[in-house]
């Protein structure tokens, strides 16, 4: 039970960041916001938690963080904003990737205490990165465009939670698709993947929905040079 507990803390203290984040440094903020949490993500993910039962990667909450990123960003600048910043994401992404391999590769002196355990958190396996890169790229343009075509549909100011909730939940579910797909086909039999599948998708659904309203609150942030 302790995880659970220390799970929805967890949720609301990265959430709580990300309003901080926003109202500290206004739009530079989300960006900066987008940056952090493509790493951090990455590495949250390879550490796994039992809660009642069901083992769950962590990471979850950072990546839907970021789907409620581009989705203010969207609301509030429009799609090219959004656009830029998951570009700006996928370069941080692949920065980092290269980076960290090339520091694998140096030899450590004999008293170094931090390669294996940096091997352990970069070290991924080229299927991996592939996977996350892949998933985050067809993902977050894909959440962009879907979010554009709701206010379409739903252009109200109190209808933002359908433009969210139906942009993130249908562009989270082709993310974990992807992601489980190129990571772990053919690795782990059906039943296994497909349980992987389904709980990383509804606990990404959960968190879509629990984020709603920091966006809201996040929306009604107003800043001078942007008036």
């Amino acid at each position: 039970m302790f995880n659970l507990g220390w799970g929805a803390v967890f949720v609301l203290v990265t959430y709580g960041f990300f309003l901080l984040c926003y109202r500290l440094f206004g739009k530079k903020g989300l960006y900066a916001w987008i940056g952090v949490a493509t790493v951090i993500a990455n590495i949250q993910v390879t550490k796994t938690i039992d809660i009642m039962g069901i083992v769950l990667t962590l990471g979850n909450t950072m990546y839907v963080s970021m789907y409620l990123t581009s989705d203010l960003l969207n609301e509030k600048y429009g799609s090219g904003e959004a656009r830029k910043a998951v570009w700006f994401g996928f370069f941080t992404l692949i920065m980092t990737t290269v980076l960290m391999q090339m520091v694998l590769a140096f030899d450590p002196a004999p008293t170094d205490f931090a390669q294996s355990s940096m091997k352990t958190l970069f070290g991924l396996l080229p299927r991996l990165a592939l996977g996350s890169l892949s998933a985050y790229f067809i993902s977050q343009f894909l959440d962009v465009r879907l979010f554009s075509w709701l206010r379409k549909v739903a252009p109200g100011r109190n209808q933002l939670w359908i433009r969210t909730n139906g942009s993130s939940i249908i562009s989270s579910f082709v993310d974990t698709l992807v992601f489980c797909t190129i990571a772990f086909a053919f690795i782990y039999p059906w039943d296994v993947w497909l349980e992987i599948f389904l709980t990383t998708y509804l606990i990404k659904f959960v968190l879509t929905a629990v984020g709603t309203p920091f966006l809201y609150a996040a929306r009604s942030f107003k800043f001078k040079d942007e008036a």
